[in-house]
């Protein structure tokens, strides 16, 4: 789903949601947990904003029900009910944003939430919304030192991106930036469909490419076991923007914990749904950023890991 559509879809949503809250009274509060992407390989995200809540005092289907939506099964019988608080990833934050000013909304986003129009500072978000910013976009140039270090005889590094979300063009030119200032040669490809990522590890493969980076985004994070899986496939080191990538079979996760993202966010909707207003709660930020290896993905690339890497890495799975 195009990015324009899924805005259009939200707003419809969320005003029905509104609607539906003046129309009854629920006999629990509900929270709407949106994905512009599918939530199919979310599940590790699903459970920690669960467990931020629980940790609030909110227990699902005991004192609080969720409304899980995704970009494909948004609209329709499945908004009818009322919602007390929506949480969305950056996309669905900007729509829910756009279609209401009453109901409280909290992001999980990968980029600077202030340029992106979310708030209007981070210390006072102001309004209805807040959330947690765990900032993926400016670790490009880190991901491509590593990927160099990784395979430093890699004439060409492969760069696999989704197109059109602010998050994953600043990242991109982060990337290109920092390529052409060590010299390093690129190929970019973009990827807006399952059929988009195994075309390109196809084309990868066969430019030569000795590496290969995931950029960052809902999309990819999304599709990671298909993108682990492929990767393995191909025997294409690669280097991923979430460290839990590596603990799901990819050989390199650098960046802050998207995971520990939502965990957060979990416990700032219980805070909202307690009587905290989204405006004068801060936005969180991520300060701590880990490198995950994992050994096992190394030795079935006959890869060897180079010392200096091994030792800034924050675990490494054997």
């Amino acid at each position: 789903m195009r990015r324009r559509d899924f805005i259009k879809a939200v707003a419809g949503s969320s005003v029905a949601w509104s609607l539906a809250a003046r129309a009854q009274q629920p006999a629990m509060p509900v929270v709407g947990f949106l994905r512009s992407v599918s939530l199919a390989d979310a599940a590790d995200l699903v459970t920690a904003f669960r467990q931020g809540l629980k940790e609030t005092g909110y227990i699902e289907g005991q004192n609080v029900a969720i409304e899980l939506r995704s970009a494909d099964a948004l609209v329709g019988d499945l908004i009818h009910r009322p919602v007390a608080v929506i949480v969305g990833n950056l996309n669905a934050a900007l729509a829910a944003k756009a279609a209401t000013t009453t109901i409280p909304i909290i992001f999980a986003s990968g980029s600077d939430p202030v340029r992106d129009g979310l708030v209007a500072s981070l210390n006072r978000p102001g309004g209805n919304i807040t959330g947690v910013a765990f900032l993926v976009t400016g670790l490009g140039a880190k991901r491509l030192d590593l990927a160099r270090q990784l395979v430093p005889k890699a004439n060409l590094i492969a760069y696999l991106v989704n197109p059109g979300s602010v998050d994953t063009e600043a990242e991109r030119r982060d990337v290109q930036a920092a390529a052409q200032r060590l010299g390093q040669q690129l190929i970019i490809l973009n990827a807006s469909s399952d059929r988009d990522i195994e075309t390109s590890f196809a084309t990868f493969v066969q430019r030569g490419a000795g590496a290969l980076m995931v950029g960052a985004g809902a999309f990819l994070f999304s599709n990671r076991e298909r993108l682990v899986a492929l990767a393995a496939r191909h025997a294409l080191p690669t280097i991923y923007p979430d460290p839990e990538d590596a603990m799901a079979g990819g050989l390199m996760g650098y960046g802050p914990s998207i995971v520990d993202a939502y965990h957060q966010v979990g416990i700032y909707a219980g805070g909202i749904l307690k009587g905290d207003k989204p405006g004068d709660l801060p936005v969180m930020q991520s300060t701590k950023f880990d490198l995950i290896i994992n050994m096992k993905t190394a030795k079935a690339l006959g890869l060897t890991i180079p010392p200096g890497v091994l030792a800034i890495a924050d675990e490494v799975i054997e």
